[in-house]
């Protein structure tokens, strides 16, 4: 169990040596990327459950 353990923590180590981690300007880049991705998509769903919403309490009013 040990021998294994310590096989993986090896195997681990040399794996991330092999990693290519991303440049500050890639590492910019994607970060802006993401967080205007996040941003439409929540003023999207904002939008979608802000009609939904209105919907629903219209046909409640209807019926009441």
């Amino acid at each position: 169990m040990i021998a294994r353990f310590t096989q993986y923590l090896r195997e681990t180590g040399q794996e991330m040596k092999r990693v290519s981690w991303p440049g500050r300007d890639e590492l910019k880049e994607s970060t802006i990327v993401v967080l205007v991705t996040v941003f439409i998509i929540t003023v999207f769903l904002f939008i979608v459950d802000t009609g939904l919403d209105n919907g629903v309490k219209g046909i409640v009013k209807a019926l009441g």
